[in-house]
């Protein structure tokens, strides 16, 4: 009825303002100032709509033309100082993001759209870091509200894909980068993430295959390669350390195995799994206490019948091991059978006996008489089935009388070496000593 009315669009777009329809209303405005430009409020209505889409600097050119039509008006001071926080807000990001100070952008980009809560490019920048953060959902709901908006918002599809691919759900993930490169072939970080999660994928599954076929030393430089690929992928990345840890333990390489899932525990502190592969590779190098603390952290998380009994072993090993080893003591293995015992402890006990060393110094004296009296307790425990099952099983041996404190080393030499056809120190003199066969 009127179409030449400026202040009529400059009401039409202060009720669009209101709907939070700002791209309308943004028209509506600059329609306004178009039909008439001393239109104050219609140059700050089109400042507002500029600084709600997130164009501070053309925001900054409307309030500077409001303020040249009414230098003391105090909406439109405000208003330009707004725009030019918004301006400062957007470098500092900007030299964030490429020191990848990430908490940094958030911080900003949420400063930046308190003044524009309609900009598309300041909301993708934040769930972008958000997603470099590790937290996802929050990623994830600021790209899904964009696409309700605009289900064809490139940037929007790359941050959905990019959130899936930290997630290790890669096939999906590529999914989202290629509907994004067909809304937008040019979106270069699309291009680079799609190409990423293609090889990553590709390789990670490569190293599986040659594991199972048992191809140890290819599976290894298949994980090698993945992880070069991109050192931003934490999820996926602590898998691959874990299976190379695994490959690693395959070929007896222990402690590269444990620093594999170290880097695997790192990247993912509730990564069970890792933990579970460098406990086992802690008992196989008999570093029992680490093997504890991995096991006791597996079980606080998943209270399995499973890790309970892992957890136990583990603890009876470490208790074991804080006791004499007798089988060390006598050099001799764990499965070592009833001969062998014997042929060790007679070797051991001929070495160590004291008289053999009656002309050394008091100090090898001592020691001597130190090893020739564990090399007779070995032998007592171990050549007795009874005791040797309590011992292989963690019992305390002094719970049936075994005390070892009272025991005479001397008797057991005599028992095993003394009579018919026997073996004993004899004297000849003052000081020397000779062995006598019977």
């Amino acid at each position: 009825m009127c179409p030449k009315n400026a202040s009529y669009y400059g009401n039409r777009a202060a009720t669009l303002m209101m709907l939070g329809r700002f791209r309308e209303a943004l028209g509506d405005a600059q329609q306004s100032v178009r039909l008439d430009d001393s239109f104050v409020r219609g140059h700050l209505r089109e400042g507002k709509c500029h600084l709600s889409l997130g164009n501070a600097m053309a925001a900054c050119r409307s309030f500077q033309r409001a303020l040249e039509l009414d230098h003391k008006n105090a909406q439109a001071q405000q208003e330009f100082k707004n725009a030019n926080a918004v301006m400062e807000y957007e470098k500092i990001a900007e030299t964030d993001f490429e020191k990848r100070d990430f908490r940094k952008v958030v911080f900003c980009m949420d400063r930046a759209l308190e003044f524009a809560p309609a900009c598309h490019r300041f909301k993708i920048l934040k769930a972008e870091c958000l997603a470099m953060l590790g937290r996802y959902p929050e990623a994830q709901s600021v790209a899904s509200d964009i696409l309700r908006m605009d289900s064809t918002n490139a940037d929007a599809l790359y941050v959905r894909g990019l959130c899936l691919y930290y997630e290790d759900c890669i096939e999906k993930a590529v999914q989202f980068f290629v509907q994004a490169l067909r809304m937008a072939p040019d979106h270069e970080k699309a291009c680079i993430a799609c190409r990423n999660a293609k090889a990553l994928k590709a390789k990670k599954e490569d190293g599986n295959k040659a594991f199972k076929e048992g191809n140890y030393k290819l599976a290894y430089e298949l994980y090698t390669e993945a992880l070069g690929i991109d050192p931003n992928n934490i999820k996926t990345n602590a898998k691959l350390y874990c299976n190379r840890g695994t490959v690693n333990s395959k070929l007896r390489k222990l402690d590269d195995a444990i620093e594999d899932c170290t880097n695997a525990v790192k990247l993912d502190d509730t990564y069970i799994k890792a933990y579970l592969r460098r406990a086992q590779c802690y008992m196989d190098t008999e570093q029992y206490e680490e093997a504890v603390r991995d096991y006791e952290k597996v079980y606080q998380t998943e209270k399995t019948k499973e890790h309970k009994q892992l957890l136990k072993n583990a603890q009876l090993e470490l208790k074991k091991s804080k006791r004499k080893d007798y089988y060390k003591i006598l050099g001799v293995d764990k499965n070592a059978s009833e001969d062998e015992i014997k042929k060790a402890y007679r070797k051991r006990a001929l070495m160590h006996h004291p008289d053999r060393h009656s002309g050394a110094s008091a100090e090898v004296q001592k020691e001597e008489e130190k090893k020739f009296k564990e090399v007779g307790e070995a032998f007592t425990i171990l050549s007795d089935p009874k005791k040797k099952t309590r011992y292989d099983s963690g019992q305390d041996l002094d719970e049936e009388g075994m005390n070892m404190g009272d025991f005479d080393p001397n008797s057991i030499f005599k028992a095993f070496f003394g009579g018919p056809g026997g073996f004993s120190f004899e004297a000849s003199g003052p000081g020397n000593f000779f062995f006598q066969f019977g």
